[in-house]
């Protein structure tokens, strides 16, 4: 059989079907067009809520090989891939960390962050080839996100990633996909059909996204990059996070404004600011 042939029987039955209460949106007001946009919308949390325990998992080996010196790598096509550039390019302003621990890889190259690159996610060599121009070595993760779970690049990206001793994982809305005997963790939200037939970056793609937030907060969290629910490790690179730097110093320091103010500007840091603060309080 085809590969073509194969990811129709296996990927497209569940992320191409028609959705019954879409049928003639097209004749909807715009309320009811909303609402029942809505309506779809409530499915998706549920069905994420279901990959509690696949995510879980996931967060758990994810933090380990940070630890060890590992990286995290997205790699998807159209939609998946946008979304996994986006959830990495995050991480560095958010918790502090290089911008190559976590990495983002979309079919088609940068170019196709802004405009479809058609045919890209067909490529399985490409997958592969592009894995390893990224730089994934043994111990990183490398999580393919596909919403049919039947992209040849996202495929061919994640047998490198076994065949190098990185640790594929795979996020999906296809329960029976492709993917599933290539990944140690598999994350298949099965969302239903979308409100317009075929069109992924709908609930498709706010499930990954969900999942995306999970797994990276998550790591993070656990790699110690979070204090309660503070970031500890954000940089003052703007007047909004610096203003954000000194709050969370004035919480963890207990602190008033002028002092944590001046300890931010001088360090950038709030995690060697609150070492000087301690180290005030103790002389």
């Amino acid at each position: 059989m085809k590969e073509t042939e194969t990811r129709t029987d296996l990927g497209k039955l569940k992320t191409e079907g028609r959705n019954q209460n879409t049928l003639h949106i097209d004749e909807m007001s715009t309320l009811d067009m909303v609402q029942v946009m809505c309506q779809e919308n409530r499915v998706v949390e549920d069905a994420v809520a279901s990959q509690a325990e696949a995510i879980a998992k996931a967060i758990d080996i994810i933090a380990r090989q940070l630890d060890a010196g590992g990286h995290l790598i997205y790699i998807g096509a159209g939609t998946s891939g946008r979304l996994g550039v986006v959830d990495a390019s995050e991480c560095p302003p958010t918790f502090g960390v290089d911008p190559t621990v976590v990495r983002g890889v979309i079919a088609g190259g940068q170019g196709a962050m802004f405009r479809a690159v058609e045919g890209a996610e067909d490529d399985r060599d490409r997958g592969a080839a592009e894995l390893m121009e990224n730089g994934a070595s043994a111990g990183d993760v490398v999580v393919g996100l596909s919403a049919s779970g039947g992209a040849p690049y996202v495929l061919g990206a994640l047998e490198k990633a076994r065949e190098i001793g990185a640790i594929p994982m795979g996020i999906t809305c296809n329960p029976d996909s492709l993917m599933h005997p290539l990944c140690e963790v598999i994350m298949a939200p099965y969302v239903g059909p979308e409100v317009i037939t075929g069109s992924s970056r709908l609930k498709a793609g706010t499930a990954q996204k969900l999942i995306l937030n999970m797994l990276s907060t998550g790591a993070m969290v656990r790699t110690g990059k979070v204090v309660g629910n503070l970031m500890v490790n954000v940089k003052p690179t703007n007047s909004k996070l610096r203003d954000r730097c000194i709050r969370i110093l004035m919480e963890l320091g207990d602190c008033d404004r002028d002092t944590a103010a001046d300890l931010i500007d001088t360090y950038g840091d709030i995690r060697e600011s609150l070492t000087v603060l301690k180290q005030r309080d103790n002389s």
